[in-house]
């Protein structure tokens, strides 16, 4: 990185008009070059596309690298110029080229000593978003190990040839067999994608809803209960199985791949892109086995959609709907917490922040309801009853809310525009932006859903990211991970037998000469394989065990996972011998309700999957519920005693306190460790 001279910021305002003048200015000089800004691990960088030696290259170059996204924006809009004029200009981008150029004659030259075409190797310098010398090395590795396979007879070698991921869509052997068609009904939010496709899922002689949460599948089973449709509920921990179904609601996760049926419904179809859970999206596109499957989703969804339905050689007719009603944004920032009424829904992006603004709001006079990730689907549930029951005046809601919940909201109100991702804060993606701010004006209930910011910077970002088109999906890269079928193939062709390692072998040597399919991450469950790996247990309950929705970042569910693991190494049941009233006795008893919903949870996820050794799933089910019941009495409570506090203050004339504030204080809410 270049060194810049330090300079006073300038005021919002013109920063503002500064900012988006230097943002049109370098667009049209990276036009020239073929070139744009991406954003990629927390850096702004320069992305070059073009051809050397007739093979297509998208590529960030060497020194396109420019600067951490928190000193981007500091710079001027003098400087961002002229550093992207420094690192890209006729004569880096001939340079650039001599070495794409040098570098692809090597390619061909050794791939043609070996008689293999180089073509498939040189793709990958298409993949964009990453340094020109990373590209050339993955090139290099691909070569190698093509090269190696012509020689040698390995444990690689016999990985290789038990795994193709350019063949993932022929493992799902009966949707493989199948004439199935696709229906993409993209929209935005409140657009009526979802009434469109469950009607026609009701009224077919068998089907299956996939859902992206436990929420959703529940809401959409009893939207087919209530049509008289014979249908059963399976999530990972729970089963309402209903004698004769033809129909069944679940979790994407638990697609059932042996059962044919009449149509399909797959929702939140964008959900490709996700690193950590794309997969499942990606294994329910190849191998639901359904004659039509509806694909439910946004917009930027449909070139993946169309690329998918080339690939599986599946017709494909896309449905476009518009929004049913208006969204606007509001001239003003709401500016204080007394300014917020009946109707409105508030966002933060932590647990922590939306407690703090719950408190606050109590206190000015409003009735809340609270939403936010930590909370089990049931109490989410009920919190949203509150709010549509009239129960509460506000809810407030981290991103959470934007998938899952249909609630009365006439508006909008974020608390920032920037979301704390594990790392730094940023900029919320326009994506994000957009699903959460669609959330408001409910059709059939209000005439318009409006939109603002809490304060003036804010309410400016949104208003900003609401005008910023959401970034397609890519055409090519869908992440698919192991079964256990798959793990069991690649450990008879090369005897392996640790969980790790064979998660490895399928993460980094699998063939990768294809990137339409790619391994995703993997990372955690591999950590949890190399602890698993310790204990006497045969590889498909050790598979079991690295699956279990459990944070191990948390003592006390990390704790109860391992114990588990233990006991059935041991060949000994798990009972549940649960104290429950010990949450009431920590430190922090909301909290602690909270992690014990997921542990029940997860106890009934493995009790469905290892029955003999997890014999009280049903009890844990039923506990997790009562749990989740207390976690929202609890929080009724806690709001209540805001109010009662607020009304003591105002009896005894207490100095004026959060009715006239602007809201919790923001100085905390950009530390980590959330």
């Amino acid at each position: 990185m270049i060194t810049l001279p330090h300079t006073a910021p300038l005021p919002d305002a013109a920063e503002e008009l500064e900012l988006a003048a230097s943002d049109d200015a370098i667009e049209a000089y990276l036009a020239r070059f073929n070139a744009r800004l991406i954003h990629g691990n927390d850096a702004i960088a320069i992305e070059v596309t073009g051809e050397a030696a007739g093979v297509p290259f998208r590529l960030v170059p060497d020194r396109g690298s420019l600067a951490r996204v928190m000193k981007w924006r500091k710079l001027h809009a003098v400087q961002r110029l002229a550093l992207v004029q420094e690192r890209l200009n006729a004569d880096t981008l001939a340079e650039l080229q001599v070495e794409i150029e040098r570098f692809v004659a090597g390619i061909e030259r050794r791939a043609r000593q070996a008689g293999l075409d180089a073509a498939p190797f040189l793709g990958a310098l298409q993949t964009g978003r990453e340094l020109a010398s990373r590209r050339f090395q993955v090139v290099e590795d691909r070569l190698a190990e093509a090269l190696y396979q012509q020689q040698e007879h390995s444990q690689a070698e016999a990985a290789l040839h038990s795994v193709r991921l350019a063949r993932y869509p022929e493992s799902f052997e009966l949707a493989a067999g199948m004439r199935r068609r696709f229906i993409a009904i993209l929209g935005p939010t409140n657009s009526g994608k979802t009434h469109q496709a469950m009607e026609a899922l009701a009224a077919a002689a068998s089907g299956v809803y996939l859902a992206p949460l436990r929420l959703l599948a529940l809401e959409n089973y009893e939207r087919l209960v209530d049509r008289d449709v014979a249908v059963s509920l399976v999530t990972g921990e729970e089963r309402r199985l209903t004698e004769g179904a033809t129909h069944v609601a679940s979790t994407i996760e638990m697609m059932d791949a042996t059962r044919a049926v009449e149509i399909a419904i797959i929702d939140e179809i964008q959900m490709l892109e996700d690193l950590e859970r794309g997969s499942a999206w990606t294994a329910a596109v190849c191998g639901v086995p359904a004659k039509t499957v509806y694909l439910l989703g946004s917009l930027a969804a449909r070139p993946a959609i169309e690329a998918l339905a080339q690939r599986l050689a599946c017709p494909l007719e896309v449905i476009t709907l518009q929004r049913k009603s208006p969204l606007e944004m509001e001239a003003q920032c709401v500016g204080s917490v007394g300014k917020l009424q009946r109707g409105d829904a508030l966002i933060a992006f932590s647990r922590r922040e939306v407690l703090e603004w719950a408190a606050s709001i109590t206190k000015a006079g409003l009735k809340v309801a609270t939403i936010y990730g930590n909370l089990s689907p049931e109490v989410r549930r009920a919190q949203a009853q509150r709010f549509r029951d009239g129960e509460a005046d506000v809810v407030v809601a981290t991103d959470a809310i934007g998938m899952g919940l249909n609630l009365p909201i006439r508006r909008v109100v974020f608390s920032t525009a920037k979301k704390y991702d594990g790392i730094s804060e940023d900029l919320l993606p326009a994506w994000l932006t957009h699903q959460i701010a669609g959330r408001a004006g409910r059709y059939g209930i209000h005439e318009a859903g409006h939109i603002a910011g809490f304060d003036d910077h804010t309410h400016r970002l949104i208003a900003r990211l609401m005008k910023t088109h959401a970034s397609a999906l890519p055409r090519r890269g869908f992440y698919v991970t192991p079964s256990l079928q798959q793990l069991e193939a690649i450990t008879r062709a090369t005897g392996e037998k640790s969980l790790a390692k064979l998660l490895e072998l399928f993460s980094r040597n699998i063939d990768l000469s294809d990137d339409f399919f790619l391994p995703g991450n993997l990372e955690e469950q591999i950590n949890r394989a190399l602890w698993l790996d310790q204990l006497r247990l045969p590889l498909a309950q050790r598979f079991t065990f690295s699956l279990v929705p459990i944070s191990s970042r948390v003592p006390m569910l990390n704790d109860a996972w391992q114990n588990w693991a233990r006991n059935v190494a041991r060949q000994r049941p798990n009972y549940l011998s649960e104290d429950l009233e010990a949450f009431e006795r920590a430190r922090f008893p909301l909290q602690a309700a909270e992690d014990a919903c997921k542990k029940y949870s997860a106890y009934a996820w493995l009790g469905y999957r290892l029955p003999d050794y997890f014999p009280d799933a049903e009890a844990a089910v039923e506990i997790a519920r009562e749990t989740s019941e207390r976690v929202d009495r609890m929080l009724a409570t806690q709001h209540q005693s805001h109010q009662r506090a607020a009304a003591r203050d105002d009896r005894f004339g207490s100095k004026p306190g959060p009715r006239r504030s602007s809201g919790p204080s923001r100085g905390g809410h950009l530390r980590r460790g959330r």
